[in-house]
């Protein structure tokens, strides 16, 4: 098997999916493809686009703008014909899916250099577009159970995650994501995009548009629950609807020492897991147990964890079900940076983004560590984890 390095790993600034308030509101989802990928090749020269052997796109809802994103996005951007594409979608894992799709097709030798991406634009193409559930599911499950915001709720009581424990862990999270964007510890993934500010003046976008900067634990207490009647899980507590996209140069060991590139990681082991869908947000479970039964490795063993925080209840739960860390916040290994409660959560980019997160937060905070893991939870009961190691 060929060993697949990871390159470099770059993101757009993730926008408020917002029609009047969203810095990309006049932005479409392939433009912000573009920008990505006009910034991968700037920052590798020696890599041209008509030497990418495919491009695979994750995005969880591909209809309307988003429909087969990863080719005519590809197309739009005036990049070459020749290139092929697939997008990929399942749901919040796609990107981490093509990034895992991408990294066999080098280990396996069928090609030598891959790019995989993430996007998604939720005001654009919003959550569940038109989507039509098989009736026969109804013979299965309460649907009504099947939105995110109500499996949250439901994983909160199965696992007695308070309602302060919650709030705890978003607190953390937007004290962590606007330390690390104060210090500039984003800006070697993050790609500056043209765009909008409330009024309509055109600006460069730099960092983030949903990382609070300050926090008020007391109004936090006050919020009610839009998914159940004396709910525990409030807005503050979920991952906000989001516009971003993301991508990575994956390649060949043997091309990137032909070409001169450096690289400090590369592709471990990536694995794809289910559950029950009414408690999606535990797909992370069953995921990285399977990680670790195959690879022999175990919490211990893993540096830094990125762990994508759809809601924060799964969040906590998954955390302490796997005992990847400590109870609750603060948290020594989880993600250090923050997570997607502060810096948003565009479907199909996160499961790749917290990949390009994780390496940069390897090689800034625990730069000696072997090994780094990228886990998340999908729509519908999918989830996925995979490895990176660093290279020796």
């Amino acid at each position: 098997m060929e060993e697949c390095v990871i390159i470099d790993g770059v993101r757009t600034p993730n926008g408020r999916a917002h029609a009047e308030k969203g810095w990309f509101r006049n932005k479409r989802p392939d433009e912000l493809l573009t920008a990505v990928y006009d910034g991968l090749f700037e920052r590798n020269k020696a890599v041209k686009p008509e030497d990418v052997d495919a491009v695979f796109v994750g995005c969880a809802n591909i209809s309307g703008m988003q429909n087969d994103i990863g080719r005519l996005g590809w197309l739009a951007g005036g990049y070459p014909e020749s290139v092929p594409s697939n997008t990929i979608t399942n749901q919040c894992p796609s990107g981490m899916s093509a990034t895992m799709h991408a990294a066999r097709a080098i280990m396996t030798g069928e090609a030598d250099i891959m790019i995989a991406a993430g996007v998604e634009d939720m005001e654009k193409v919003a959550m569940g577009a038109n989507m039509d559930f098989p009736p026969r599911l109804f013979n299965r499950y309460n649907l009504l159970e099947f939105p995110m915001g109500a499996t949250a709720e439901k994983v909160a009581e199965l696992y007695n995650i308070s309602r302060e424990d919650m709030e705890n862990m978003a607190i953390w999270s937007n004290k962590k994501a606007k330390e690390a964007r104060d210090a500039g510890k984003f800006k070697n993934e993050i790609i500056p995009v043209m765009g909008v500010d409330q009024e309509g003046n055109e600006f460069l976008v730099e960092h983030d548009q949903w990382i609070r900067d300050k926090v008020d634990p007391e109004k936090m207490a006050t919020m009610k629950s839009p998914f159940k009647p004396d709910g525990v899980v409030t807005a503050a507590t979920s991952s906000p609807l989001t516009q971003g996209a993301c991508c990575m140069l994956l390649m060949s060991r043997k091309k990137a020492d032909e070409l001169g590139l450096s690289y400090t990681y590369k592709y471990n082991y990536g694995v794809l897991a289910g559950c029950d869908p009414t408690i999606m947000g535990m797909a992370p479970v069953p995921s990285v147990k399977k990680l670790f039964e195959r690879t022999g490795l175990g919490p211990d063993d893993i540096g830094a964890i990125e762990l994508n925080e759809a809601f924060a209840s799964q969040s906590l739960a998954c955390i302490r079900e796997l005992k990847l860390d400590n109870e609750n916040a603060p948290f020594e290994k989880v993600n250090m940076w923050g997570g997607a409660l502060a810096l948003g959560h565009p479907l199909g980019e996160s499961g790749a983004r917290i990949v390009i997160t994780l390496m940069n937060v390897m090689k800034t905070e625990v730069p000696d560590a072997k090994y780094g893991l990228a886990s998340l939870c999908g729509a519908f009961g999918n989830g996925g984890a995979l490895l990176i190691e660093k290279v020796s």
